[in-house]
């Protein structure tokens, strides 16, 4: 029968070490290795490279609307109303007007550049990503002037606490007999947030609505509505309805244009190093050919005694299948299970190791996140896994072809 106990027997006996044929044995050991390596690091890989995408797209998409409705042709007077009929329409979440504006901020020990804008108190409550990430102060009173919100990182970068105040210099100001003068003005820090994203953390102020109008000079108008919805990849669907229901010229930019060549070179990053480390699973597989085909070559005596026995070529094929696909199928579970260990407590030991070596490895300046991220993808590892096993399975295939092939007579005779 297939796959006999007969067949399990003598495979599982060519696996063991043995004093003959020792560097077949080390190269076998080398290519088990590289297959618990390899899966192993395409498993964490591609699971950071997952987390990142994931933890940045919500972070992203958790502070910036979905689709950014503009005005077109004539200003956003009629803001409220707008607003209130794209929140009607199926599948949209929040609808939510702003005014955004670049300025400078400075204080007595920095200065920098921030973008600035301005939103109502029960819309920015709305927001789970901002309000539920303030860090310090309160955002009561927020609409009453009280002050503006600023991020963690711009506040220290600042030197400011909460009560300090952050002074905003616009070059869009009022004209005069002298041209247009900058518009300066100095406003209390009433809260700081940090949503864990580098990027928006140093470089954004939140005002109230009414006095981000007044500080850009807008007449009752805003810069646009911000769109949330219920699933970020429905925003296809979603335009028609929401042009419909605008009831006046607009323009729309949703997420994946806004921040399309981003996430693009992080799709091109993701699968560069996918084929990168394959190639550590290739040469995992080249070490089975190699270990294989002097394994054939060292039992021909013994394949040639088995023939005459009464083995067919079909048990002899499938002893070295077996032989093969043991050390991939070993190896690939081997490596899956370090794997997803490693991404369950990839946190815990990128501490620990930026602790032992005494430098910092995850830096959020330069990776944009406070974290190092790692979801795993049940797909993607069936991927890896399914690869692996049909690499090895390619790798033991010709040494298996050649084992049957064998001619007894000959074997014996050179034997």
């Amino acid at each position: 029968m297939p796959f006999a106990s007969f067949e399990w027997l003598v495979a599982m006996r060519y696996l063991l070490p043995r004093r003959k044929g020792g560097f077949s044995s080390l190269i076998a050991i080398i290519s088990f290795l590289s297959f618990v390596i390899g899966v192993w690091a395409l498993i964490v890989v591609m699971s950071v490279m997952n987390g990142f995408r994931v933890e940045l797209q919500s972070k992203i998409l958790g502070f910036n609307g979905h689709i950014i409705v503009t005005p077109s042709e004539t200003p956003l007077s009629d803001f409220d109303a707008v607003a209130k009929r794209i929140s009607g329409v199926e599948g949209v979440k929040l609808a939510i007007p702003f005014v955004e504006g670049q300025v400078l901020v400075s204080s007595p020990f920095s200065a920098s550049g921030v973008l600035v804008r301005g939103m109502r108190l029960e819309d920015l409550q709305k927001l789970p990503g901002l309000a539920k990430n303030i860090k310090d102060g309160t955002l009561d009173g927020f609409d009453q002037g009280q002050g503006v919100v600023v991020g963690t990182r711009l506040a220290t970068s600042l030197g400011l606490q909460i009560g300090d105040k952050i002074t905003m210099i616009s070059p869009k100001g009022d004209q005069t007999a002298f041209g247009t003068t900058p518009r300066i003005k100095a406003y209390p820090i009433a809260a700081t947030f940090e949503v864990g994203l580098s990027d928006i953390d140093s470089s954004f102020v939140i005002m109230p609505l009414q006095e981000a109008q007044a500080y850009f000079s807008r007449d009752n108008d805003v810069t646009g509505i911000e769109v949330y919805l219920d699933d970020p990849d429905s925003v296809d669907t979603a335009r028609q309805a929401i042009q419909k229901a605008a009831g006046r010229p607009v323009a729309m930019v949703d997420w994946r244009q806004r921040n399309a060549s981003f996430f693009t070179a992080l799709q091109v990053e993701r699968n560069v190093m996918f084929m990168i480390l394959l190639l550590l699973i290739v040469m995992a597989a080249l070490g089975v050919v190699s270990s294989m085909a002097m394994l054939v070559q060292s039992k021909q005596t013994d394949i040639a005694i088995m023939r005459t026995m009464g083995a067919t070529r079909g048990a002899m094929m499938r002893v070295f299948l077996i032989t093969g696909m043991s050390i991939g199928i070993i190896g690939t579970v081997d490596g899956l299970i370090i794997g997803l260990v490693f991404c369950r407590y990839i946190e815990n030991i990128q501490e620990f190791i930026s602790w032992a070596l005494n430098t910092q490895l995850f830096s959020s300046e330069i990776y944009f996140l406070s974290r190092l991220p790692a979801k795993v993808d049940p797909t993607e590892v069936t991927v890896v896994i399914v690869t692996t096993l049909a690499l090895c399975f390619l790798a033991t295939l010709y040494p298996a072809w050649r084992a049957a092939r064998l001619d007894p007579v000959e074997a014996l005779r050179g034997g």
